[in-house]
């Protein structure tokens, strides 16, 4: 049966036709509708704005190509959430609201359980950069040269700690359960999320990107 041949009476969040908000509880048809909304610049900010706008501040920006070969196209300013960030970032804008999803639905749950506390702020290593995968001098782009990635290094907590990467992903206390809780509830939303265990190169960030489908490592 296609979707469009899918009655009323299927919630929201299993539908594929009705369109993606913040809130709705996550199912596989989830990152489907996300994936759609790489080309659908108005619906992407449609469903950001099913959030009151004190609890996702934001810019849409204009397509463009700031460095010569690296065009931007769907993009966002992303100025703050549930949390606050080091810096605001460039995003495309399906990787805004699969931030603010995973903040609301895998992070902040995260912090709660397993550490008693919530997430205040966010470090991060930024989103662009117009660049190869891996730094190479050729090949494929990487995710960064779209602005659909992100690169986070550390949460700072409501009660005043701090947990990094770098110091904490191999913690056998709450800390290192959190980060690698995380990693594990990002799965639910990008395409893929790589940290200290893919490889040197990730050992103090998680890279939450938007291709591929479920790389978790």
């Amino acid at each position: 049966m296609a979707w469009w041949h899918f009655g009323d009476d299927v919630p929201r969040h299993w539908h594929p036709g009705k369109p993606l908000q913040v809130d709705d509880p996550l199912t596989p048809v989830s990152r489907w509708k996300l994936w759609r909304l790489a080309g659908d610049r108005d619906g992407c900010l449609a469903a950001l704005d099913t959030l009151p706008a004190e609890e996702v501040r934001y810019s849409p920006l204009d397509d463009h190509e700031p460095v010569a070969g690296c065009p931007l196209e769907n993009v966002v300013r992303l100025q703050g959430s549930g949390v606050d960030f080091n810096a605001s970032f460039v995003a495309s804008c399906p990787l805004a609201l699969a931030w603010v999803i995973f903040e609301r639905q895998r992070l902040q749950p995260a912090a709660e359980a397993l550490l008693g506390t919530s997430v205040e702020s966010v470090v991060h290593y930024g989103s662009f950069a117009c660049r190869h995968v891996a730094g190479r001098e050729e090949g494929r782009l990487s995710e960064h040269a779209s602005a659909e990635a992100l690169d986070v290094a550390a949460f700072h907590l409501a009660d005043g700690r701090r947990v990094t990467l770098r110091d904490h992903w191999h913690d056998e206390g709450p800390r290192g359960a959190f980060l690698r809780e995380v990693r594990d509830g990002a799965c639910d939303l990008f395409g893929n999320v790589l940290g200290p265990d893919y490889n040197a190169a990730h050992a103090d960030h998680l890279h939450f990107g938007m291709r591929g489908f479920r790389l978790c490592r």
